[in-house]
């Protein structure tokens, strides 16, 4: 019989996302494939630094530890071929993580990929990759440099997101950014007994919850939070909205304005999901940040 990937949540990472290579990136976009694949052979035995992922992909995969089935598979998603693949692999069973699975595309489009591996969120540091992702339906994020000498507040995984065009779909934001702060909120208040519309990574979220919700209830070890811009009277149309879907979070900042990096870094954040390279700038340089960009032609 098959495996079925269908109720687990299923992470396809980037080797770029899960490892620094950035040396190496280096190497084939001045020097050419085949000095790359030279520089890949020649170190094959040397483990690649962990990259933006790392820590959130290690944390995940422990949550198979607390359950007799598997909670979350991880799935390398690479551009690589197999030959060049094999150090990401090497690196990656001797850095512990429990990853079995990986499509090596060999320069192709990973997309058609996404769906054959039932794939729930992708992450990568390819704008081109990740767009394409977005335009075929799938939650995709492109991954910002690491922070410099990130460390986990705790054994929980925290895991933060943007509510508008985020989480929700973009309709509001919209409003806010073509007719301004007052439209947004009048647009709010008329509509805050209507659920706001999923956006991109809603169903991700759902299998968040899911997940968090199969864990002993006094023990939890996934934390989820809501860093948005809003605030009053804005704030009521969010938590009606997430009451709605079941799905339960266990903070909110609503900042009416307030920088976010210090919340998030105050939080924890394993990573962070936003829109906005204004907001993204800043909230890099304290966790883990990755930007979910439009479907193409949204903006």
């Amino acid at each position: 019989m098959a495996y079925d990937l269908k109720d687990k949540l299923v992470i396809g990472i980037s080797s770029r996302s899960l490892f620094d290579l950035e040396k190496e990136n280096q190497i084939f976009e001045e020097q050419g494939v085949e000095a790359y694949k030279a520089f890949q052979l020649k170190n094959e035995d040397v483990d690649l630094q962990p990259g933006t992922a790392f820590p959130l992909v290690k944390a995940l995969l422990k949550l198979n530890d607390l359950q007799d089935d598997c909670l979350v598979e991880v799935v390398i998603m690479s551009r690589n071929t197999p030959d060049t693949g094999l150090r990401i692999m090497n690196s990656v069973e001797n850095y512990g993580l429990n990853i079995s699975r990986a499509a090596f595309s060999g320069g192709e489009s990973l997309t058609p990929y996404l769906d054959a591996f039932e794939v729930d969120l992708f992450l990568s540091k390819s704008e081109d990759d990740v767009q394409r992702a977005v335009d075929s339906g799938k939650a995709a994020a492109v991954l910002y440099q690491p922070p410099e000498n990130f460390k986990e507040v705790d054994d929980v995984i925290r895991i933060a997101f943007d509510g508008d065009a985020v989480l929700f779909s973009e309709e509001s934001e919209k409003i806010y950014q073509e007719q301004g702060l007052e439209a947004f909120q009048k647009h709010e208040q008329e509509n805050r007994e209507k659920n706001l519309p999923e956006g991109p990574f809603a169903k991700l979220l759902k299998m968040l919850s899911y997940v968090q919700k199969k864990c002993p209830v006094d023990d939890r070890p996934v934390r989820i939070a809501i860093v948005t811009a809003r605030s009053a009277p804005a704030h009521a149309r969010v938590i009606k909205t997430l009451r709605d879907w079941g799905v339960d979070v266990n903070n909110a900042f609503f900042l009416g304005g307030v920088s976010k990096d210090r919340v998030l870094e105050a939080f924890g954040a394993y990573i962070y999901f936003d829109d906005q390279d204004l907001h993204l700038k800043d909230t890099s340089k304290v966790v883990p940040s990755a930007k979910v960009p439009y479907k193409s032609g949204n903006e």
